[in-house]
């Protein structure tokens, strides 16, 4: 089948190259894609946003699938825009997208549906902002009610730093905090069945030791050894299936990848949000371990089939990414330096290890920086610590000015496992 893939980022990069290595994928396109992409799929400008721009370049390419990447053309609606020329999409409708688009629309969907999440406040003025901060007292969480690419919630024990970001916000959602650790998982959905991928955990604070401001992802591993083998089944049943039920019920179908990121706490599992899309930089390292070809089953939930589909199936290796981030990132992230190495990695690391970018672009010869988070160094292993040595082994052979990595990527359950 002929393929188009939309977005630019690491994480569309992963969906393309495990795409490419798919025999029934006979053409790969992606737009607006970046440099990395390029090199397994034919690029084509287009503004990810504009459902009409993006629905007449499938018509143009043929395309027999289309696969929506990030969140904001999902809520702006571009799946909508691309079904109604009658082809087949990966990817929610925008009604059903505001569950990421909106948290205050999902935490009313987990209300509808049972489905087990920390206590909250919707909040639209300064004294609903005080009120809520008081009644759940420190840690405060604070959520920006609308997309925010990653960056929208603040966890913070600092009451003037949680009332700045509350009062910043247009409409904010404030919550109890939720003890214990986060995992993501993905579900692939048609609307009626789900499909859960394999669990991973992210790390979403800039520097070292879980410090520094949050980020949109500094690296991610999968599988997780500590987490309980019902783990999948568990939130299958309590979560993930009555949260697409839910969704159909309110006339408002779900089908697409549902990202439940969790936290296993000392009460049970609790949902933190719903993404509508494959998380970055989980994405990485869940693909990475997938052995069944990802078209048909991208295909079978766009064409609401995925209840014919066999069991996924999955390596037994674990994999481990490490993102590079430009100067100054989560700030504002300096953009345009060369980048260095990319060919010893490909030359001395493959297969085990290689690099998907996120914001690059081509610059004459040359592959520069184009966004905060840059490239992910993404390798497997026959167990965690494998992976994660040569995750840093390749990462170590780029050179990029001013950059910045995490060292400890999955370094304490490795060395736990």
């Amino acid at each position: 089948m002929k393929v188009l893939v939309i977005g630019n980022g690491a994480r569309e990069h992963a969906l393309c190259r495990s795409l490419s290595l798919d025999p029934a994928v006979t053409a790969l396109h992606c737009a607006p894609g970046n440099a990395g992409i390029a090199e397994v799929a034919e690029l084509h400008p287009v503004d990810a946003l504009d459902g009409v721009a993006v629905a007449a370049l499938a018509t143009e390419l043929g395309a027999e699938l289309v696969v929506v990447g990030p969140e904001a053309p999902l809520v702006a609606g571009v799946a909508d825009a691309v079904r109604a020329v009658g082809i087949p999409v990966f990817g929610p409708a925008g009604d059903a997208a505001q569950i990421e688009g909106s948290k205050a629309f999902a935490k009313d969907v987990m209300a509808g549906a049972g489905v087990p999440t920390a206590r909250s406040y919707v909040c639209t003025t300064p004294d609903e902002v005080e009120e809520a901060l008081d009644a759940f007292g420190a840690p405060y969480v604070v959520k920006d009610d609308g997309l925010a690419a990653g960056k929208g919630v603040v966890v913070t024990g600092d009451i003037d730093a949680a009332r700045t970001h509350a009062n910043s916000c247009e409409r904010v959602v404030i919550e109890e905090f939720l003890d214990g650790p986060e995992v993501s998982l993905f579900a692939i959905t048609d609307g009626v069945t789900v499909l859960p991928l394999q669990p991973a955990q992210d790390f979403k604070r800039a520097l070292d030791g879980d410090e520094g401001p949050n980020t949109g992802g500094m690296g991610a591993y999968s599988p997780l050894p500590w987490a309980d083998l019902k783990l999948v089944d568990e939130v299958l049943e309590t979560v993930l299936q009555p949260t697409v039920d839910e969704m159909r019920r309110r006339g408002t179908p779900f089908s697409g990848l549902l990202y439940a990121g969790l936290a296993i706490t000392g009460r049970g599992v609790r949902v933190i949000e719903f993404n509508a899309r494959f998380g970055d930089p989980e994405t990485q390292v869940v693909l990475a371990r997938l052995k069944t070809p990802l078209a048909g089953v991208l295909l079978a939930a766009a064409n609401g089939t995925l209840a014919d589909l066999p069991p996924l199936r999955w390596s037994d290796d674990a994999a481990v990414t490490v993102v590079i981030a430009s100067h100054n990132y989560p700030a504002t992230p300096r953009t345009g330096d060369p980048i260095t190495g990319l060919d010893a990695v490909a030359a001395e690391d493959a297969p085990h290890a290689y690099v998907l970018h996120a914001g690059t672009r081509r610059d004459g010869g040359d592959v520069v920086s184009a966004g905060g988070r840059v490239l992910s160094v993404t390798a497997s292993g026959a167990d965690l610590t494998e992976a994660r040595d040569r995750a840093y082994r390749a990462l170590g052979r780029i050179r990029l000015d001013g950059s910045q990595h995490r060292t400890d990527i999955a370094a304490k359950v490795a060395a736990e496992a």
